[in-house]
């Protein structure tokens, strides 16, 4: 499958709702560290995270990605996507996020997906309280620090 081929099927496997599509994009045992959940290891989970996690509180999901970039062992490619949220106080507001996806890749699967994203604009417009959305930053701060690659900037 081609890096084009396979960044439309990850996008088109969370917009149609097929966990299952989307895990087989992984290896067995990969990992999609999302910027709100958290980490999802092996297909299994993988799948649960796009079919109930994502659909939880969201419907109406659109993900393009944008100008992938690889060696062969890493895929970048900036990303838009947005879903229109069921939490009561966004009032079925459309949440738009940028980012980057950063994967690694084993024998033409995703062995681990990150993503670097500017939610910033999301909170926004979902209405988010001043209070929730430092809190949620908050918390990234602190995986931030924790990284091995952070560990230099901190000292």
């Amino acid at each position: 499958m081609t890096t084009t081929a396979m960044l439309r099927a990850f996008c088109d496997a969370v917009e149609q709702r097929n966990g299952r599509a989307f895990a087989e994009l992984f290896t067995e045992d990969g990992v999609y560290h999302d910027v709100f959940y958290g980490a999802f290891a092996g297909r299994a989970k993988i799948a649960e995270m796009i079919d109930d996690w994502f659909y939880r509180t969201a419907t109406d999901f659109r993900w393009d990605m944008h100008d992938p970039v690889s060696d062969g062992t890493t895929l970048y490619a900036r990303y838009t996507f947005s879903y229109k949220s069921t939490l009561p106080e966004a009032n079925g507001a459309r949440a738009m996020f940028e980012g980057v996806a950063i994967m690694t890749l084993k024998e033409g699967k995703i062995a681990s997906y990150h993503e670097v994203a500017n939610t910033a604009p999301a909170f926004v417009d979902l209405k988010f309280a001043p209070e929730r959305i430092a809190k949620i930053v908050a918390k990234q701060g602190a995986a931030l620090k924790v990284r091995p690659e952070m560990q230099r900037h901190l000292a």
